[in-house]
């Protein structure tokens, strides 16, 4: 009898212990739980909480002293503020959402200006991985804008298929327009061309990914004064991370930079006589299709 008494005394014993544990292991895990909902609350306000003015001009300073095209350092939270910030998410490759949080603000804070990839001379660079324009000035100090360039895709003009696509490669502006201009593909703003129908312009259209026939979409609060820092003559480099040509021996040598305008202005010629006459198509070697330059 007291030895049946003692195991069941011990069975009891045994099962408060498993008891205990489980209630310690449960709590464990309300716990973590508890850490973790905190934890996602907090990084949840942390990207989506409103900042006040002054954290807003805090913001636009960094992003103008760094070279991102802000507009007016006031506080304010409008186009430009919106159009720096997402070239500072592209050109960081953080997340491109086009808002203005806690996160994004320490990011600005601690990041540092874009550099060119070639030094030492004027010019304008079109990064197509990034989707951001620079413009650069003698002393290496850059202005950045957001860009939207070709697509890359087939697409069908006036019966004949086509292709979006931005060449790579060195390019002087040979031509400009003033105001808006409309085309088959669309309408330009103060556009720049570069090479045959490509263009870069404003437009009200300029969404994070490529998206034009070929041209280099600009926002448009940027447009004309763009236009007015890219005379005729002015040196684009336009790369991805497969290609890329210097053009500083144009830039140490006016006779050969000359020489390429004369060039680009005599393809460009033959290009509009092309598009007129459909006689002389213009043709992406690589991808065996007439290239449409425009929009």
């Amino acid at each position: 009898m007291f030895l049946e008494t003692q195991r069941v005394c011990s069975h009891k014993t045994n099962a408060m212990r498993i008891g205990r544990v489980r209630m310690k292991y449960l709590l464990t895990i309300c716990l973590l739980l508890i850490s973790t909902s905190s934890i996602a609350s907090a990084q949840q306000r942390g990207q989506h909480a409103s900042l006040t003015g002054a954290q807003t001009r805090e913001t636009e300073r960094r992003l103008s002293e760094m070279g991102y095209w802000t507009g007016a350092v006031d506080g304010t939270f409008d186009t430009a503020t919106r159009s720096a910030l997402i070239a500072f998410q592209k050109w960081e490759a953080r997340p491109i959402t086009g808002r203005l949080t806690l996160d994004e603000l320490e990011a600005i804070r601690t990041s540092n200006s874009p550099k060119a990839r070639e030094l030492g001379y004027a010019h304008v660079e079109v990064d197509l991985d990034r989707q951001v324009l620079l413009l650069v000035n003698d002393n290496d100090g850059v202005r950045v804008l957001p860009v939207s360039s070709g697509t890359g895709r087939q697409f069908m003009d006036e019966g004949e298929a086509s292709i979006a696509y931005t060449p790579r490669g060195r390019f002087l502006v040979y031509a400009k327009e003033a105001g808006w201009q409309s085309g088959p593909l669309g309408s330009t703003y103060y556009a720049n061309f570069i090479s045959g129908g490509v263009a870069i312009h404003g437009s009200r259209s300029v969404p994070f990914q490529p998206a034009s026939h070929g041209c280099i979409r600009i926002p448009m609060f940027a447009a004309r004064k763009m236009s007015e820092l890219l005379p005729v003559g002015t040196i684009v480099l336009v790369y991805d991370k497969v290609s890329f040509v210097s053009a500083k021996s144009w830039a140490e040598d006016p006779r050969l930079k000359q020489a390429a305008l004369l060039s680009s202005a005599s393809n460009a010629y033959e290009y509009a006589e092309a598009t007129k006459t459909r006689s002389m198509p213009v043709v992406n070697r690589r991808a065996r299709l007439r290239t449409i330059r425009a929009d």
